[in-house]
């Protein structure tokens, strides 16, 4: 299977969110098994957010969550989108998997760990990319709507929301789940489907 051969699949993520981590290591394990090529890209749920009535908890946590987008554009502008792919694995992992906050030493070991300049992190505290970033945040959530958040997927002319599945789907189990999102995804007229959660996320 050749590289030219494979589905552009343009994914939409914010750090900070634990489903769509799960639901980014999900789609690297489809891409194994199904011809596609995951694009990476950056939304924020601090902006999607920005003016709503939301807990405080909640506030404090899209406050800390300004941070880690803004490296991902600053990094993305410096090197290329090539780089988000790698980048965004070394953050989830630290934040989800190893329990470290976004502060600066983490940013710096997640930037040097995917091959970057440490010194982007300075782009955690400042406002200069946030031009970018809404821009990238717009993309994404114009494809869906604004009822939803992240992750926001996009292949073959048809968007959506989700996957949020937790634990990670692996193996034959994820090309199974994947056949069936696009399957639904790709249904006229076709706008929703869930249920409640009954699990915290898995990150196993």
């Amino acid at each position: 299977m050749t590289q030219e051969t494979r589905e552009p699949v343009d994914f939409w993520f914010d750090p900070l969110c634990p489903w769509a981590w799960i639901t980014s290591r999900w789609v690297l394990e489809v891409e194994k098994l199904r011809p596609i090529e995951p694009r990476w890209h950056v939304m924020s749920l601090s902006v999607l957010n920005e003016g709503r009535d939301v807990p405080q908890k909640y506030k404090d946590l899209l406050d800390s969550g300004w941070g880690p987008v803004r490296v991902c554009i600053a990094a993305e502008q410096k090197y290329g989108p090539e780089v988000l792919g790698r980048l965004y694995t070394e953050l989830g992992t630290r934040r989800h998997n190893q329990r470290q906050p976004y502060d600066r030493e983490t940013l710096e070991a997640a930037l040097t760990a995917a091959g970057l300049d440490p010194a982007l992190a300075d782009a955690a505290d400042s406002t200069e990319y946030d031009t970018a970033l809404r821009a990238s945040h717009k993309d994404g959530i114009d494809r869906v709507g604004e009822e939803v958040g992240t992750p926001v997927i996009s292949v073959a002319g048809h968007a959506f929301f989700g996957p949020v599945v937790t634990p990670i789907p692996r193996g034959e189990a994820a090309a199974k789940l994947w056949d069936g999102v696009l399957a639904v995804a790709q249904t006229d007229g076709f706008f929703e489907l869930k249920r409640t959660r009954t699990r915290d996320p898995i990150f196993d």
